[in-house]
């Protein structure tokens, strides 16, 4: 329709990008998708009659302000520590963005954003996921969470579950362990059923009655660190591979605020660099 080269069209987009300081585009797979900001900077173009003197000022104002407000929906492991550190980012860097962070669970997040009613979900829960895309996701291995005072707090090693659960007493969840997120061995689960006495719906409760009863959990490491932040607990790494899964998802990249991306970038880069720790420390405990 130009009657020009893809690459030529390439460079003038690039052109154009630096004049007014933001993205105008996502690569998504093979092509392009504009994002919000363009499709605001785009309205102003059809309006070009006011002037290039107006467009000059549309281009400064939706790139130095991008005001706008970023909905959040949280699971509780990851809404303690991690989301506020990165808002905290967001916030200080751009003054114009305003939040509204819930902490519900994964099915609720889900059916929000799936309805358009949240920008960004933090969820956690294994993909695939229905009517979402997917921004980011990891895996990280669940700890046991014990007392403080507990014999087996201070000493060197990975924590045997299989040998636990002949001599311990554990807190469950909802009266079970998640097998299909903890990938955990159905007679290893059901060993810990057995010398289970307590049900917590929730990993704080579950952390306070660690912290009052002595008993031991299995805990993600998200939630143990806000249990030991709380005091009286400790966490160690455990011999058995189970996986807890976060993912951070979104209606569309495309629906999506450059301020939105800028928070999901920070926060998969602190999850990231949270795992990577957790998972040191496990090697260092190994070995």
């Amino acid at each position: 329709m130009m009657h020009i080269s893809q690459p030529s069209v390439s460079r003038l987009i690039a052109d154009l990008e630096r004049a007014v300081g933001f993205s105008l585009f996502l690569r998504s797979g093979r092509g392009l998708t504009p994002t919000v900001e363009a499709k605001a900077f785009y309205q102003g173009v059809e309006g070009m009659f006011a002037g290039v003197d107006r467009l000059q000022e549309l281009a400064r104002a939706i790139s130095t302000t991008r005001s706008g407000v970023i909905t959040i929906g949280t699971i509780q492991s990851i809404a303690t520590i991690e989301v506020p550190k990165a808002v905290n980012t967001i916030y200080r860097r751009l003054p114009e963005i305003n939040f509204m962070i819930q902490s519900r669970n994964t099915p609720a997040i889900l059916d929000a954003v799936q309805m358009h009613q949240l920008d960004i979900g933090i969820v956690g829960r294994q993909p695939p996921y229905d009517g979402v895309e997917v921004l980011f996701q990891i895996t990280a291995p669940y700890v046991c969470l014990m007392p403080e005072a507990h014999e087996l707090a201070d000493r060197s090693g990975l924590v045997d579950l299989e040998l636990l659960a002949e001599t311990e007493e554990f807190a469950t969840f909802g009266g079970a362990f998640p097998d299909s997120m903890m990938s955990i061995e159905s007679s290893l689960a059901q060993k810990m059923q057995k010398r289970s006495r307590l049900s917590a719906t929730n990993m704080p409760l579950a952390a306070s009655l660690v912290r009052e009863t002595g008993v031991l959990a299995i805990a993600d490491p998200f939630s143990a660190e806000q249990a030991v932040l709380m005091g009286g607990v400790v966490f160690r790494p455990i011999k058995q591979d189970l996986k807890y899964h976060v993912s951070i998802i979104a209606p569309g990249r495309d629906r999506l605020s450059l301020a939105a991306l800028e928070f999901v970038e920070v926060l998969s880069g602190q999850l990231s660099k949270r795992v990577s720790d957790i998972k040191r420390y496990r090697s260092s405990r190994h070995s």
